[in-house]
């Protein structure tokens, strides 16, 4: 069998998901595979009473977490809304896991998500051979999470269009589908619910009507709050992606993730982390997704064509990569922080060079 390149999170987590369902004494929700303690367990991690130790999907502030599983108990669907990069994507995708035992019943959200992606479509042959008839009709994800009872995802549902946005008003209002073409309809059963995303610097946004906002509670994923936060979110990123990847390459140490989170953080923030120097922010993101996508270019390179040990000159291409997206303001935002700042700072010559011969 082949080996898959990326295993959903239930298929990953499996083991940490059954113990957490042997382990957990707590109510659950109607059809859900485990009660919202043990959802809620699952995404921040923790110790159960037998020792086994569940790894944390989500670092960051608990309370969040907790909000968004209760949120799924109720009749309001969730909304994860935020800065590219901040785990929506990942949090909705363990949440789904660990309620519903299944991540997979995902719509993606784009300029041409068209209404038929969200509730039904044809297979044509049929339809023109026979007309309208249940065998015809093609279900979507979101049909098929209101007929299991399970969560359905929207991915950057403020890439898709206003008018097909407001196909989900229906279904989150009334629970149910209408299928005007075989007068039925497909009414939810117990468990299903709606995760949504959608982040605030998409050029594509269309605004999420008021009627349809009101059916949502929404939950801002913030960027990490500490440096120490962000740092242990890359380097578990990068363990885990590496391994899924198999880079011939070691993780690297803490100190040289430290320094690419340091560089992230200050361009985002227009300021070093001593408070001491303002600085231009570039027009990307930086998000801590981008670092994490850098370091693993970094191993790839490292790996491939290096000595196994990341390095400055492995970096640095994936670094300008990630900050220089408007080959003209960008560029000259990272010129000057590296003058300002990289070339004068302890321990990072090494940084500077490898920086400098990439522009």
């Amino acid at each position: 069998m082949a080996e898959l390149l990326r295993q959903h999170a239930e298929q990953l987590f499996a083991e940490e998901l059954e113990a957490l369902k042997k382990a957990d004494s707590h109510p659950a929700p109607p059809r859900w595979n485990m009660s919202p303690w043990a959802v809620v367990t699952y995404l921040v991690g923790g110790k159960l009473k037998n020792g086994f130790e569940i790894t944390p999907k989500y670092i960051g502030n608990k309370r969040l977490m907790e909000i968004a599983v209760a949120t799924l108990t109720t009749d309001r669907a969730l909304l994860l809304y935020g800065l590219p990069g901040t785990a929506k994507s990942w949090v909705a995708e363990h949440l789904a896991a660990a309620i519903s035992g299944d991540s997979t019943l995902l719509i993606q959200g784009t300029a041409g998500t068209s209404e038929e992606a969200i509730r039904y479509g044809w297979n044509y042959a049929k339809l023109l051979a026979e007309g309208p008839s249940a065998e015809a009709l093609v279900e979507t994800p979101m049909m098929r999470a209101m007929q299991d009872g399970k969560i359905a995802r929207v991915e950057e549902l403020t890439r898709i269009t206003a008018d097909v946005q407001d196909t989900l008003i229906t279904i989150l209002s009334e629970k149910t589908m209408p299928v005007p073409e075989l007068n039925t309809e497909v009414q939810a059963v117990s468990g299903f619910n709606v995760i949504a995303t959608a982040n605030n610097r998409d050029k594509g946004v269309n605004e999420l009507s008021g009627a349809l906002k009101r059916r949502f509670n929404t939950v801002i994923l913030p960027t990490p709050s500490s440096m120490d936060e962000e740092i242990d979110i890359v380097r578990r990123r990068v363990e885990s992606i590496s391994k899924a990847l198999q880079l011939p390459a070691e993780v690297p140490a803490l100190e040289e993730i430290k320094r690419i989170v340091t560089i992230f953080r200050e361009l985002r923030s227009g300021m070093t982390e001593d408070g001491k120097t303002k600085l231009k922010s570039p027009t990307g993101t930086l998000s801590t997704a981008e670092a994490i996508s850098v370091v693993n270019s970094g191993m790839a390179l490292s790996g491939h064509f290096g000595d196994g040990q990341l390095s400055a000159e492995d970096i640095a291409s994936g670094l300008v990569g990630a900050v220089v997206k408007d080959p003209v303001q960008d560029k000259v935002v990272w010129q000057e922080y590296l003058e300002t700042v990289v070339k004068t700072r302890d321990g990072w010559k090494d940084m500077y060079r490898a920086c400098r011969e990439q522009i």
